[in-house]
């Protein structure tokens, strides 16, 4: 790819882009949100034109059309939001848009061939050594590491050359994250040209022969991943070392504000935790561990067999308090002081069709209008004191939020915590899926809302930001929550062992 350009109205994504990557070779495509990533590989992928630059494939010029025709073509992308579909077998989303037909009763073409495409689906299978997925088997009952699995033998299948990876691992426990590693291996030995796209240096590091770096729709430098430092990476990404990643402010603990007894979600067995004002609380765990299943029985949108939640009185408008009970309703515990960020930004945490300024206002319209009603200047001005605060990348709180990146969707939802002025943030992976730039910023803005003695209770899969926000931290492993310790009693590898079953929590 030489020169590639592409603009959206007055929006320059890319500005004269160069990238390539050789058969047999992992090359990573890093960068923040709204770098260009997305852009530039929706133009390799067939799914946007560019408006200036040149595409060769094997020294040959490659121009799609669409996305039908870059498969035809070798070219493939495994999308971070998988694109299969969830009611058909695993062989029918194999042989999707590339079914062997044959020739009916009467002569009539255009029969699918069923014994054919069960070939087909179990070549591509025994390519990637996974044999033991059905090829009968309905995607949606898959787990999601079967899922990607499924995606990617359907690439093969088409007799794909080039492999484009969009953040592979943000759904995968460790062990589906190894053998996904121990597969791009494989498959690179094969001789396919591979794209890996992730905001997780040690990924990069782990995973890539060579790296490039885009910022703000151009190149900013690239590398043999072997022969650079991840502190030279994060540097060229955001202009900033790994060290100002996590940002600490001297912190003193104050009265508990949210004690849970005995909390028994389906499948888990009862958690007991207190968490108190100005502190940050880790809940680690792999995948599967229960952790999202926990929170989101605190918060009422999952039923619980037992248990009590009480939450202290309400520093915001209303002073509410709330005695000893079973979980309340989503809305009670918003009205309460407790707000949620879910771990599935576009399937449930966000309104992805509606504008910011509702995405920011909806649970708390109060005071932005007389009486029942809402002012539109009201609720925009609202919503324009969050953008500018959060620096959210937007052209204001008109704009659509399936529009932006992911990193400032998050920093939308965000948002609506503060507007509603919580006093308990309940945080499911937080940083998932954003660049390490966003990440930054959502680190600093925890640090300052813990020192102002709100309290923070997060749950996430990346350790090192656990281990650098948290002032304690306990452990999930199959549904069982352990004591929760002093964060600097915690290492990585103790975490890492504790949540795998290796050691007791």
């Amino acid at each position: 790819m030489r020169g590639v350009r592409k603009a959206f109205g007055g929006t320059v994504a890319l500005d004269g882009v160069d990238f390539g990557v050789r058969g047999g070779e992992v090359c990573a495509l890093v960068g923040q949100n709204g770098a260009g990533k997305s852009t530039l590989m929706a133009i390799l992928a067939g799914a946007a034109d560019p408006d200036a630059g040149v595409m060769m494939l094997d020294g040959a010029p490659y121009a799609p059309k669409s996305p039908r025709d870059a498969r035809r073509a070798g070219v493939a992308m495994i999308y971070q939001e998988l694109s299969l579909a969830p009611h058909l077998s695993v062989m029918d989303n194999i042989a999707l848009g590339i079914e062997p037909s044959r020739t009916g009763p009467l002569g009539a073409l255009g029969m699918v061939d069923r014994k054919a495409v069960r070939s087909t689906a179990r070549a591509a299978l025994d390519q990637l050594g996974h044999a033991e997925i059905a090829a009968d088997a309905r995607v949606a009952a898959l787990s999601p590491a079967a899922q990607q699995l499924v995606e990617i033998a359907r690439a093969l299948a088409t007799g794909c050359r080039v492999l484009v990876f969009d953040e592979p691992t943000s759904s995968l426990a460790q062990d589906d994250v190894r053998r996904l590693f121990d597969l791009i291996a494989r498959l690179k030995q094969r001789g396919l040209a591979i794209v890996y796209i992730s905001h997780f240096v040690e990924e990069i590091m782990r995973v890539s022969d060579r790296f490039a770096v885009l910022r703000d729709g151009r190149n900013a430098g690239g590398g043999i991943t072997s022969q650079t430092q991840s502190d030279d990476i994060v540097r060229l990404m955001v202009g900033r070392t790994l060290e100002d990643l996590y940002p600490r402010r001297s912190r003193v603990p104050g009265a508990p504000l949210l004690v849970v007894k005995g909390l028994a979600p389906d499948r888990l067995d009862p958690a007991t935790f207190t968490l108190h004002r100005g502190e940050i609380f880790g809940v680690a765990g792999l995948l599967g561990s229960g952790r999202t299943r926990l929170l989101r029985g605190l918060f009422g949108l999952d039923a619980v067999k037992s248990g009590t939640v009480t939450l202290g009185v309400h520093a915001g408008p209303g002073r509410r308090r709330l005695g000893e009970g079973g979980p309340s309703s989503p809305a009670d515990w918003w009205n309460r002081g407790m707000g949620m960020l879910s771990e599935d930004r576009t399937g449930e945490g966000l309104a992805t069709e509606r504008n910011v300024a509702d995405n920011m206002t909806l649970t708390h319209l109060d005071g932005l209008g007389p009486a029942f009603f809402v002012s539109p200047l009201r609720q925009r001005a609202a919503a324009r004191t969050w953008i500018d605060r959060l620096d959210i990348k937007t052209t204001g709180p008109l704009q659509r939020v399936a529009s932006l990146s992911g990193g400032n969707q998050q920093k939308v939802a965000i948002a609506r915590l503060l507007h509603h002025d919580v006093d308990v943030l309940v945080l499911d992976e937080p940083t998932r899926g954003i660049d390490v730039g966003s990440k930054a910023q959502i680190y600093r803005l925890l640090d300052e809302l813990a020192s102002q003695q709100k309290a923070i209770l997060i749950v996430s899969s990346y350790f090192p930001e656990l281990l650098a926000l948290c002032d304690r931290i306990a452990v999930m492993s199959r549904g069982r929550m352990g004591p929760p310790r002093p964060a600097a009693e915690w290492t990585e590898h103790a975490l890492l062992m504790a949540s795998s079953g290796a050691r007791a929590v």
